[in-house]
């Protein structure tokens, strides 16, 4: 018994990282002095920083207690390759081609793709390391300087100190890209990995990138701090799905922005099936007269999984335009938390903001949170604002029922409906259809490990 307590003693609260880690990993990677220093920056307010908890008002309501800091902070020391990512994971996303492609496999370039036409245009699509050294002019001024700041956050902080692999995507001034750009990370073994996506599209830009995030069953803890950055110039318009599938041991702790210029266009799908746990901020900031800016989340959890999303919709500017809609389910004893808030700056005037969050609550141990906000300093706007919650309707289960329709197929199809408005803003067939096979496995219980 008094080695069981001291065991517990011992157990880390905390990431079970240190400044040792920083600098080693930057003098791994050979890295920049510029980029170096950045790091060590981030680590110095790292330390700085109390681990989040109960008493602050963005995680009272979330509980990672039960994570293993020293298990799933282990670092990975022998990385997967290619072959271990599944084949739907890697095929083209419309037709045969794509304009990029890089995979990650537990944090290691393991593919990279770019389509030679996109290249002659100036278009750069690369590893973050990479690009950092050799696109210093591009990726330093903005790389955790203008969206996700390291200071905003305990988890921001450790992530800008040890990010330890990331996509870089650029597209020159008044080129519009066709062909999608794909992005992998893929994690094979358990342990720490921290992803970052910096999307940079210039004025009058046009691109369209999925991110999948997704990895194996395993019987160990795992880590992952993210980051995505995605800063759309003025008249630019940027189409982005980020969808993660994590294995059941793993805890992601993330912040993603988008900064939006004048009369420039985000539309942005974020979709959560995966994970023991998921923490994310998920913020669009509209920066310029006429931006707008569009983000569709979608979850489902099931077992004891824990979601909790925090959305801001920022409007800088007036006659700005944002639109939230975010569809979850929950069933078994899993919990998912969705707070929301439109924020006005004084003068911002002549802003239409909206936001809801629709809940399926499809067990009676199964809790679901909603809580949307306003936060307003103009006096001439139109923001709303909506959470609702309900069950599996019965009438048009029996009705399907009642021409022949087996109630496990009627119950399946009732519950996909509830998603496909969500689904058809994918601009993939062949990932809504990926999506809806997942759906299928958690409403019929055929969960994941």
């Amino acid at each position: 018994m008094v080695a069981a307590i001291q065991g517990r003693t011992r157990a880390a609260q905390t990431p079970v990282c240190t400044i040792d880690d920083v600098k080693a990993l930057s003098e791994r990677n050979q890295e920049p002095a510029w980029l170096r220093e950045s790091r060590l920056a981030a680590w110095e307010l790292y330390e700085g920083m109390p681990m989040p908890g109960r008493n602050d008002e963005a995680w009272r309501r979330t509980d990672y207690r039960g994570i293993r800091w020293n298990e799933a902070g282990r670092v990975i020391s022998a990385p997967g390759g290619l072959h271990q990512v599944p084949a739907e994971s890697l095929e083209p996303l419309i037709g045969d081609e794509q304009g990029g492609t890089i995979v990650f496999v537990d944090g290691k370039l393991v593919q990279f793709d770019l389509h030679p036409s996109l290249a002659a245009q100036g278009v750069i699509v690369a590893d973050l390391l990479t690009a950092a050294k050799e696109h210093e002019d591009l990726v330093r001024p903005r790389l955790m300087t203008q969206a996700v700041l390291p200071h905003e956050g305990k988890f921001a902080a450790l992530h800008a100190a040890l990010w330890t692999h990331g996509v870089f995507v650029y597209v020159p001034r008044n080129l519009a890209v066709e062909l999608p750009i794909h992005v992998v990370m893929f994690n094979s073994q358990p342990g720490q990995t921290m992803g970052h996506v910096l999307v940079t599209l210039d004025e009058n830009a046009q691109a369209t990138v999925l991110v999948d995030y997704a990895s194996d069953s395993a019987d160990q803890q795992s880590l992952f701090v993210g980051a995505t950055e995605l800063l759309v110039g003025d008249y630019a318009n940027l189409k982005y799905v980020c969808l993660q599938d994590w294995n059941r041991d793993t805890y992601e702790f993330s912040t993603l922005r988008g900064r939006i210029g004048r009369d420039a266009r985000l539309d942005w799908v974020v979709g959560n099936m995966g994970g023991e746990f998921v923490k994310q901020f998920i913020e669009i900031e509209l920066d310029g007269q006429g931006a707008f800016g569009r983000v569709s989340g979608m979850f489902f959890a099931d077992g004891v999984q824990m979601y909790d999303q925090d959305t801001q919709q920022v409007h800088n500017a007036p006659l700005t335009s944002s639109d939230l809609l975010f569809k979850g389910a929950a069933k078994d004893e899993a919990r998912t938390v969705w707070q929301g808030m439109i924020k006005s700056l004084p003068k911002m005037q002549k802003i239409d903001g909206f936001q809801a969050c629709r809940n399926l609550v499809l067990s009676d141990d199964a809790r679901m949170d909603a809580i949307p906000g306003l936060e307003i300093e103009a006096d001439d706007v139109r923001c709303t604002h909506a959470a609702t919650f309900g069950t599996l309707e019965e009438q048009p289960v029996f009705y399907m029922m009642s021409r022949g329709i087996p109630r496990e197929e009627a119950e399946l199809a009732v519950s996909e409906g509830f998603f496909e408005e969500l689904l058809e803003r994918i601009p993939f067939p062949r990932v809504q259809d990926r999506l809806r096979e997942a759906l299928e496995t958690k409403i019929l219980g055929r969960r994941r490990s």
